[in-house]
């Protein structure tokens, strides 16, 4: 029995004991109410059993042979069917090819394979009012609200809150960055307080959804022609405690809480300031001490429904390690993962069949701990230090004295432009020197020589 299946199971005992009425029952399973009077009478005779459907597990008996599958879409690859739609395609597979399938069939082959791009209905972006919901629980509204809490006496706050949609009750906290972490820790403490609600109801903001990376230059595909993304790390936590996530497509589908926002950036901010909160700790102190048990004792509702939708915590569920930042890493060979920049060592005793190479889940869990899983077990790990590494000393040679440099010649006979002058010039150089004097060119007096 899954963790679904529990939950209709509780759902459906509420509905046995008088606690909700069946039509309820039936709107929080997602089944009819005549299914609901079904299921509560195998309750009576089969037990827990009875929300197990028999034909679990085994295919259906009117699903159509894999190969009938392929050779279809193998037909419809061709060229000479391309832009065929279903309908179209579905007539020509049952008289061409004898190939008999619905054209919903069809339709889902060929968009698997690509083929056909599912046609987006247009709609009128009309919002309409919607009705409470009947019980608390059932869904509530999370919400970030930037804004000068403080006004100019402190540093800058974030509020985020939460509020229920069935009585407007509201539990929020200030923080200092709307981050991963304070979202997860104001879950945490919501949960620990009230338990599991049905949904939480949010915007499309990078913290609960992924946003895909588009170049600038390309256009985007539309939402229900993209390939599944991964979910962020709340939506991680969510779906790990059973809650299911819903996301509004604009600010008035989530009006309550922006309508809170609105009374909060008012009155909340006149609070401060006649209490001269400067700090976070300050702020902190008077909305939760005088803030919102006014909130909840003057702005609430009385839903429809006095039962409670919020479910408590399981064995199975553990806020510490679905509350935290999860990343899966590859086992090396010596059983040592690399996480944060550092390599850490598996024990030895932790080792088991199959750990080398597999996948193991890491968790930075919010009190700043590091935990190991390999399937349901916990692993122990301590970091590898390092060896430290030693610079080489520089081995200083000494220079050897280099030898005199000979006399350059560039510059001989750079003067002499003939071959006269230069037979001019060897002789004079053989002549050497008289008196101390040069003798000069021929016919020529050098200076202070007397003419014979």
């Amino acid at each position: 029995m899954t963790q679904q299946d529990r939950d209709r199971l509780v759902a459906l005992k509420k509905a046995k004991k008088g606690l909700i009425t069946q039509l309820q029952a039936a709107v929080e399973m997602g089944q009819s109410e005549r299914h609901i009077r079904r299921l509560l009478v195998k309750l009576r005779t089969e037990g827990d059993q009875a929300l197990v459907h028999q034909l679990r597990g085994r295919p259906s008996n009117r699903k159509l042979d894999e190969k009938v599958k392929k050779a279809a879409i193998g037909i419809l690859s061709r060229e000479v069917y391309s832009g065929f739609g279903p309908t179209l395609a579905a007539e020509y597979l049952a008289a061409q090819h004898h190939i008999k399938a619905g054209r919903e069939t069809v339709r889902n082959w060929m968009i698997e394979a690509k083929l056909w791009r599912a046609r987006k209905q247009s709609v009128e972006k009309i919002h309409q009012w919607r009705e409470r919901r009947a019980r608390r629980g059932e869904l509530v509204q999370w919400d970030t609200s930037e804004h000068a809490w403080l006004e100019d006496r402190g540093p800058k706050l974030y509020l985020i809150s939460m509020i229920d949609d069935a009585t407007s009750h509201v539990h929020a906290r200030f923080v200092m960055h709307d981050s991963t972490e304070e979202n997860m820790r104001l879950l945490w403490s919501y949960l620990e307080s009230y338990g599991r609600p049905i949904s939480f109801y949010t915007d499309k903001a990078s913290l609960f959804q992924t946003a895909p990376k588009v170049a600038r230059d390309v256009t985007a595909l539309p939402r229900d022609e993209r390939d599944p993304l991964p979910p962020t790390q709340i939506g991680r936590a969510l779906a790990e405690l059973g809650i299911v996530w819903i996301a509004a497509h604009s600010p008035q589908a989530k009006g309550r809480i922006e309508r809170s926002f609105q009374t909060d950036q008012d009155r909340l901010v006149k609070g401060l300031r006649v209490v001269q909160a400067k700090t976070l700790a300050e702020a902190n102190s008077y909305l939760e001490k005088e803030f919102i048990p006014w909130w909840n004792q003057t702005l609430t509702v009385v839903p429809a429904s006095t039962d409670d939708a919020h479910r408590s915590l399981g064995k199975e569920h553990s806020l510490p390690a679905s509350l935290s930042y999860v990343e899966p890493r590859h086992v090396s060979n010596d059983y040592t993962i690399r996480f944060d920049g550092k390599i850490w060592q598996i024990a030895q005793s932790d080792i088991r069949a199959g750990l080398r190479g597999a996948v193991v889940r890491v968790e930075m869990r919010l009190n700043g701990s590091f935990a190991v899983r390999f399937g349901k077990r916990y692993l122990s790990a301590t970091e590898c230090q390092p060896r430290p590494k030693v610079a080489a000393e520089r081995q200083h040679q000494k220079r050897k004295s280099a030898a005199p440099r000979a006399k350059s010649q560039w510059m001989k006979n750079f003067h002499l432009t003939s071959p006269e002058k230069t037979a001019l010039s060897v002789i004079v150089k053989q002549a050497g020197v008289r008196g101390g004097k040069l003798i000069g060119k021929a016919g020529q007096k050098q200076p202070g020589q007397r003419r014979a």
